[in-house]
């Protein structure tokens, strides 16, 4: 079946959150905005703090796309669902996106609390190295033009890559780093000021219902596109489809 899932789909009978998702995303968006300009200033840091709302919540949704990534790889695996796989890539290419935007911020950061905008940190490195495999991913899927080829070999590609995720997060507690370690997600009570902390988790919901709302276009599109080829395929010979236009020899100029 060609067919997406109903909240991924925008037809008649979609999922009531997947149309209002936008609204949705708005105003979560502008509450997560307000959380992190109203919560107080980080006794070290000072305002330089508040790139955390952006540079964690877009690290985290990295880490959802992948798992989401992985997920519907492993299902391609199982059941050969055609909307798996693009579920699978959509969720890859907002992935590399967050990545990116998380090691922008990181850079970002970086200058004024370290003084360089890179430094062959074991966190950077293997966060940089993650962005560059998922943007092999996505050239592998544009190299191969086989359907089935294409998918399986992307369900393969995704679920060995994923690999990497818990390498990236567990770096700064495995190697000595200058990337501060885990705040919220490590055993025991949270390391970080409690408003500070509820600032953070409004914008991880916020970027979550963004990347949502990312992979439901990309899916569409996706859709769209596979269902324009399949109708190329299927379109019957016309008269004038073995018609070129005559190429001119040097002899005859």
């Amino acid at each position: 079946m060609l067919s997406l899932p109903s909240f991924l789909a925008d037809r008649p009978g979609a999922g009531a959150l997947g149309r209002r998702l936008p609204v949705v995303v708005g105003v979560v968006g502008a509450a997560g905005l307000v959380a992190a300009f109203t919560s107080p200033p980080d006794a070290v840091q000072g305002e330089l703090v508040r790139l955390m709302y952006l540079h964690v919540p877009a690290a985290w949704t990295a880490y959802l796309s992948y798992g989401v990534t992985l997920a519907a790889s492993l299902g391609w695996l199982w059941r050969r669902r055609p909307w798996l796989d693009r579920l699978a890539a959509a969720s890859v290419s907002v992935g590399v996106f967050f990545t990116g935007l998380a090691i922008a911020t990181g850079s970002i950061w970086g200058r004024p609390t370290w003084g360089v905008w890179w430094t062959w940190d074991a966190r950077l490195v293997t966060t940089a190295l993650l962005f560059f495999v998922y943007l092999g991913y996505l050239a592998l899927r544009r190299a191969i033009t086989d359907v089935e080829v294409r998918a399986r070999r992307s369900a393969v590609f995704g679920v060995v890559a994923f690999a990497q995720v818990p390498l990236v997060h567990f770096s700064v507690i495995w190697w000595r780093t200058l990337h501060q370690p885990p705040t919220v997600l490590r055993p025991g009570d949270p390391t970080i000021d409690h408003t500070m902390l509820a600032a953070l988790l409004v914008n991880v919901l916020a970027f979550t219902l963004l990347y949502l709302m990312f992979v439901r276009a990309e899916a569409r599109l996706a859709e769209a596109r596979d269902r324009i080829d399949a109708a190329e395929q299927d379109r019957p010979a016309v008269a004038g489809d073995a018609v070129t236009a005559p190429r001119m020899e040097e002899s005859d100029v």
